[in-house]
């Protein structure tokens, strides 16, 4: 039987063309994640100015058209430096049309204590998947499908809760959305880390899109326990 070893010098050559790809990985995963710091404590700022001034609610109508419009300029500019305004300009739009549901949940009984905790749930989930992702260094890519079409139904249900008032429904629709959002965190750190994401600003939107619906998910789900 016919074994074939590597020479000293073959195994040095593809560990030296193993570490710019390496390198890189590394880039991508520390732009993407200074970024997102930056744009979460952006999109707070703003959400909390649009609490303060009792901003109204800009409407499902509008909502859509300017996140689509806004996701659609940072991904036409994601290689350039105008991507990175484009990138505050969607999440400080996040923001603010998230100030109107965290100023209701704030007026109610115990709503501080329900935002604080759909944050720290936010937070721990979003901590604790990163970091298994990170450290295990799996691929989690075979859920890009399942991810695809989860949230394809979810955006649909959650269409058809606000037009019905149906509560059940946007009970069930937010709980689903916390498994699929979970999903999206374990799903893009993979693809960072292993390479299959190369363009930190795209990584950052899909990670902030992924915290910012976990958290309202959250929210409304604690708001429920908590009869708000």
């Amino acid at each position: 039987m016919n074994t074939q070893r590597q020479s000293p010098l073959s195994l040095a050559h593809s560990a030296e063309s193993a570490r710019p790809s390496l390198l890189a990985t590394h880039r991508v995963l520390r732009n993407t994640y200074a970024l997102l710091a930056m744009t979460l404590l952006f999109s707070a700022g703003v959400a909390g100015l649009s609490v303060a001034l009792r901003l109204p609610n800009p409407g499902i109508i509008l909502t859509l058209i300017g996140y689509f419009g806004l996701l659609f300029l940072t991904t036409k500019l994601r290689d350039s430096g105008w991507g990175l305004l484009a990138v505050f300009g969607l999440t400080g739009f996040m923001g603010y049309t998230l100030g109107p549901i965290v100023g209701h949940y704030l007026s109610l009984p115990n709503g501080g204590q329900t935002v604080m905790l759909a944050m720290g749930g936010t937070g721990a989930i979003f901590l604790g998947l990163s970091a298994y992702a990170l450290v295990s260094r799996r691929d989690f890519s075979f859920m890009g499908g399942f991810l695809f079409v989860g949230m394809l139904t979810v955006f649909l249900a959650s269409l058809a809760g606000v037009f019905l008032q149906i509560p059940a429904l946007s009970l069930a629709v937010s709980a689903a959305c916390v498994l699929l959002m979970s999903g999206m965190i374990l799903f893009e750190t993979s693809r960072i880390v292993n390479g299959g994401e190369t363009n930190y600003i795209m990584a950052t939107v899909s990670l902030f899109v992924s915290i910012y619906n976990l958290f309202i998910s959250l929210l409304q789900l604690t708001g429920a326990v908590s009869d708000d």
